[in-house]
């Protein structure tokens, strides 16, 4: 999902004011939009690109369906050709959007307790953050895997319990360590519908691990996240 796209070859673009800038780490924050009517499905991204730029980025919608406002999940890529510039906006300022895309979904078709078990690498935490906000009653379990524990975005989202911080720099989460070594000592079973967002090493990693464990790839579903 890092790739740029050229606002020109884009069809259905809009301007979005930011109403609020939300900085979470030195290079991570939440940008607030106007909704102005966009209806999508949690576990969507939008295109996003500076008002005067050439270039988009896709980002997986943070806040909730029914929030009255957009909200995404950014960090700073040095030498990025979009994150900067986002990171220099400020609020009463504008941002091109286009329509929100994507099937990294929840099945309405599957039972209302089915049980779900969501795993992030860094911001690849964003479409999860618009899953359980958006449905409070689904019932997932949420492992995230960061360097430091100061990059646990928005824990206090999550219910006690739910979410598993796992740092590989240092001991302040919930468990020391990658998210694929939790994984490989904590199973879930096979009955679990997981769904996997962020670097392509660990979907890569994480996906013979649930293999190795039984788990049907029916029941896996991924979005690389970069």
């Amino acid at each position: 999902m890092e790739k740029e796209v050229p606002v020109a070859n884009k069809i259905k673009t809009d301007l979005h004011e930011i109403l609020a800038v939300r900085h979470l780490t030195d290079s991570t924050f939440v940008l607030r939009i106007e909704k102005k009517g966009m209806e999508f499905e949690a576990g969507q991204h939008v295109c996003v690109g500076p008002p005067n730029g050439i270039h988009t980025r896709e980002y997986s919608i943070y806040s909730a369906e029914q929030d009255d406002y957009i909200e995404i999940l950014v960090k700073e890529v040095e030498n990025g050709l979009v994150s900067p510039s986002l990171k220099k906006l400020q609020k009463g300022g504008f941002v091109v959007v286009e329509e929100p895309v994507g099937y990294f979904t929840i099945n309405k078709d599957l039972p209302k307790d089915q049980k779900y078990v969501f795993i992030a690498s860094g911001t690849g935490i964003s479409p999860f953050h618009s899953f359980v906000q958006s449905n409070k009653a689904i019932n997932y379990t949420l492992l995230h895997g960061v360097k430091y524990a100061y990059e646990a975005y928005d824990s206090e989202a999550y219910e006690t319990g739910r979410y598993v911080l796992c740092t590989s720099q240092d001991s302040k989460g919930n468990y020391k360590g990658r998210v694929t070594d939790y994984l490989k000592n904590h199973p879930f079973g096979t009955d679990v519908h997981y769904y996997l967002c962020g670097n392509c090493n660990m979907i890569h990693d994480v996906y013979d691990i649930l293999e190795e464990q039984g788990v049907s790839t029916d029941n896996i579903h991924a979005e690389v996240y970069f």
